[in-house]
């Protein structure tokens, strides 16, 4: 160890400013400097590395598999997700290809689904598998370009955000609209005023959805007029929409009835009632308000079922991060050692029932029920939670 000179790139002491000394070694500012630069942009975008071949893209029924350990039930909407997010970034591999002959178009989703379904819980997971940056956008919020809300481009700040201002990545990334039904239009005929957040945010959208070269203000919106705008290209950005479209059924109905006159014309059966969601499609969609050029830019249309109280159970118990895991997690960190019997776990779950919550509602129903054993934490050991000892007041 010479203290006279830099141990990583030798220059003397007389050479540099200062040598800031180590355990075995020296080094000058300059180094510090590089070693700093390295640091900052190795954790640019940090965690966010999508397969880089088909042999590292997991196939679809590896996607759906930790789906399952996420989400309770909902196959369908699961196995479709599956596909289509595993063909997106199959395609982003071939288009890297010179030499192909065919390109391959992108196909965004739309989940229909009542609340507390699991749309969000879906995409949320699906990021994580891939590693890819992911935000979550609320449709309720953009308005059309020049009005008081904010300006479609908006979503992308918020995944430029999430990936660090690192456009190759965002580029690369999942965006999740919530509340899609929220900007629905107003009627089904073509609006004479102004439907400046439904119609007005549905046209906006189509160039995002449709792959374009778009100008995205980092930092979001018009409050910043002098900020300089990014180039993002939406060309490879999967798009999933979500919403719960109340009505729809209704609109389901009246198609279905239109069909069945003459030969099958008896009443739906109760069972095909609960499962009236799985016969939508793009007309019924058009027909609650999404105009069809924003339709045509979802080709895939995916549904979730409504929860029952076997499933709502489930969620209880089943899931890594279940709501009974956490609370025994909480309850732990205070030395207690807390436990749900089953017929505790069926009376929260047909209180939030009761209150047509689905699954979001469990948790506020639980923080209920365990108020007054969390008020007087440290008075118990254990604590074992029985049907008769939950009491709710509304």
């Amino acid at each position: 160890m010479n203290p006279n000179q830099c141990s990583f790139c030798g220059r003397k002491r007389n050479e540099v400013q200062m040598l800031v000394s180590g355990q075995n070694g020296f080094i000058c500012e300059s180094c510090i400097e590089q070693a700093h630069s390295i640091v900052k942009e190795s954790g640019k975008g940090e965690g966010f590395s999508p397969a880089e071949s088909l042999a590292d893209l997991k196939k679809p029924k590896e996607i759906k598999f930790f789906l399952d350990q996420y989400v309770i039930g909902q196959d369908q909407a699961k196995k479709q997700l599956s596909i289509a997010v595993y063909n997106h970034y199959k395609r982003l591999l071939h288009a890297k290809d010179e030499n192909r002959e065919v390109e391959i178009e992108k196909s965004n989703i739309i989940m229909i689904g009542e609340t507390g379904t699991g749309k969000t819980l879906l995409a949320k997971t699906i990021a994580r598998e891939l590693n890819v940056p992911f935000c979550i956008v609320d449709a309720t919020i953009l308005t059309e370009a020049g009005y008081v809300g904010e300006d479609v481009e908006s979503i992308l700040s918020r995944l430029l955000m999430v990936a660090d201002y690192d456009v190759e990545k965002a580029e690369k990334g999942i965006v999740f609209i919530d509340e899609i039904d929220k900007i629905a239009r107003k009627s089904d005929n073509p609006s004479i005023t102004r439907d400046v957040s439904g119609e007005g945010v549905q046209q906006g959208l189509l160039k995002l959805l449709e792959g374009s070269v778009v100008n995205v203000p980092p930092q979001g919106g018009r409050k910043h007029p002098d900020q300089k705008y990014i180039q993002v290209n939406t060309q490879n950005i999967l798009f999933i929409a979500g919403g719960a479209f109340d009505g729809i059924k209704e609109i389901i109905e009246r198609r279905l009835n239109k069909q069945a006159i003459g030969f099958s014309s008896e009443k739906l059966n109760k069972d095909e009632d609960k499962n009236m969601i799985s016969h939508i499609n793009a007309i019924d969609l058009r027909k609650f308000g999404l105009i069809p050029e924003l339709l045509g830019r979802f080709p895939i249309i995916t549904y979730l079922d409504a929860l029952n109280k076997e499933t709502m159970v489930k969620i209880m118990k089943e899931p890594k991060n279940s709501i009974i895991n956490q609370f025994i997690e909480l309850f732990k960190m205070d030395g207690i050692q807390l436990e749900f019997t089953d017929g505790a776990v069926e009376k929260i779950v047909e209180e939030t029932m009761e209150k047509g919550l689905g699954a979001r509602g469990l948790r506020g129903t639980t923080e209920k029920v365990l108020e007054d054993y969390m008020f007087d934490i440290g008075m118990q050991k254990n604590i074992i939670l029985k049907q008769e000892n939950i009491l709710i007041n509304n």
